[in-house]
C-alpha cells in the first residue's frame, strides 16, 4: 500500500530550537534548526508517510505577521489543491501557535488535514518533545479519520481544535488546552483517537485570502485598574482600523474609558469587547457594542482584522461575532 504524501511547512519556534547545552530549557536560539534536519532526526516518519518540507520562516513565532500568516495560507492552499498532496503539517513557535491555527480555521476550506505542532522543549534538550510531537502530527495528517475536521493541533499526545485551542501554561509541556470544548482526541501508540465524528465549530466564517498581500491593523487594550482611557486614542493614532477590549470580567471597562469607547465608535472604528479572563463569554446590552462571545482577545483581533478586509459593515460584524 502506496505510503500518504505529506507537506510541511516549517516555521521556526521551540521546536527547531538549539542551546548550549543538552539540560538547557530557557534562553534558547529558536529556529536554528532547519525543517530537513528535524525530518532527518525521526526516521518513524518514513514508515509513515512521504514527506515534502517546505521552509517558510526560521524564527520565534512572536515574529509572524500579517504579511507571513498569508503567505503560510497561501502556499497551504496551493499544496492541498494537488492530488498529490494527502495532507499538511505546520511547524510553529508555540507563543503565537493558536494565532496562527485560528486563522487557518478561517481562511483555508479544504477538508484535507491541516496540523500545527510545536514543542515546549528546543531540539537540543534532553527528553525533547518535539520529535514526537513531529511523527504524530504527521501521522494525524495521513490519517483519513482526521479529514473535515479543520486545522487541529498536536502537542503532548493530544489531538484539539485549532479553532478553540488556546496555550494555558508558559512553560509546562501539557499547555494547548480548550478549556471548554476539551480535547478532540489523542494518541495510543502513535495511533490517533477520536472522541467525535468530524464537526467544525457552529458560526465558523470563512474568507478569502487568496489574492491579499496585508490585513488592516487592529490593537488590542488591555484593561486594568487605573487605566489611562486615552490610550485607545493613541492606538488609532498609530493606523489602528480596529480595537479590541480585553476587557475585566464580563466587559467591564472604566467610566472614563468608555466614554472614549464611544466617541471613537460614533467616529466609525469597530471596537469589540473580549476579556482577559482564561474562559467565559462578555454579554453586553448596549446595542452599538459587540461582543467577542468565546473567543479570547488574540482570535478576536484575527476575526476582526479579516471581516475589516473583507469590508464587512460594523452590523455584519455584529451579528458575525455574536452567532
Amino acid at each position: 500500500m502506496a505510503l500518504p504524501h505529506i507537506t510541511i511547512f516549517a516555521t521556526g519556534g521551540t521546536i527547531a530550537g538549539s542551546a548550549s547545552s543538552n539540560t538547557q530549557t530557557t534562553g534558547y536560539k529558536p529556529g536554528a534548526i532547519g525543517i530537513q534536519s528535524l525530518i532527518d532526526a525521526v526516521p518513524a516518519i518514513t514508515d509513515v508517510a512521504i514527506v515534502t518540507g517546505v521552509q517558510v520562516t526560521n524564527f520565534r513565532s512572536t515574529e509572524i505577521t500579517s504579511p507571513i500568516l498569508l503567505e503560510i495560507c497561501q502556499g497551504i492552499n496551493t499544496a492541498l489543491e494537488s492530488d498529490e498532496c494527502q495532507g499538511v503539517v505546520i511547524t510553529h513557535g508555540t507563543d503565537t501557535l493558536e494565532e496562527t491555527a485560528f486563522f487557518l480555521s478561517l481562511t483555508l476550506r479544504s477538508p484535507k488535514p491541516v496540523v500545527l505542532v510545536g514543542a515546549m522543549r528546543p531540539a537540543t534538550a534532553i527528553s525533547a518533545d518535539g520529535p514526537i510531537n513531529l511523527l504524530q502530527a504527521v501521522t494525524l495528517a495521513a490519517c483519513k479519520e482526521a479529514t473535515g475536521r479543520g486545522p487541529l493541533i498536536v502537542l503532548n499526545d493530544r489531538i484539539s481544535s485549532g479553532y478553540y485551542t488556546t496555550k494555558t501554561s508558559a512553560s509546562a509541556l501539557d499547555t494547548f488546552k480548550a478549556p471548554e470544548q476539551g480535547h478532540l482526541g489523542y494518541f495510543d501508540n502513535n495511533k490517533p483517537k477520536f472522541f467525535y465524528t468530524p464537526a467544525l465549530p457552529v458560526g465558523l466564517q470563512y474568507f478569502d485570502v487568496t489574492s491579499k498581500t496585508d490585513l488592516p491593523q487592529v490593537d488590542i487594550v488591555y484593561g486594568y485598574q487605573g487605566l489611562n482611557p486615552n490610550i485607545i486614542l493613541e492606538h488609532i493614532k498609530l493606523g489602528a482600523k480596529g480595537i479590541i477590549l480585553a476587557t475585566m470580567g464580563n466587559g467591564g471597562w472604566t467610566v472614563a474609558g468608555m466614554e472614549v469607547v464611544d466617541r471613537v465608535i460614533k467616529d466609525g472604528i469597530v471596537v469589540v469587547y473580549s476579556h482577559r479572563s482564561q474562559d467565559g463569554t462578555v454579554s453586553l446590552a448596549k446595542d452599538i457594542s459587540i461582543s467577542s462571545g468565546l473567543l479570547r482577545p488574540e482570535k478576536s483581533r484575527i476575526l476582526l482584522q479579516l471581516a475589516l478586509s473583507a469590508g464587512y459593515t460594523s452590523e455584519k460584524i455584529k451579528s458575525m461575532f455574536e452567532i
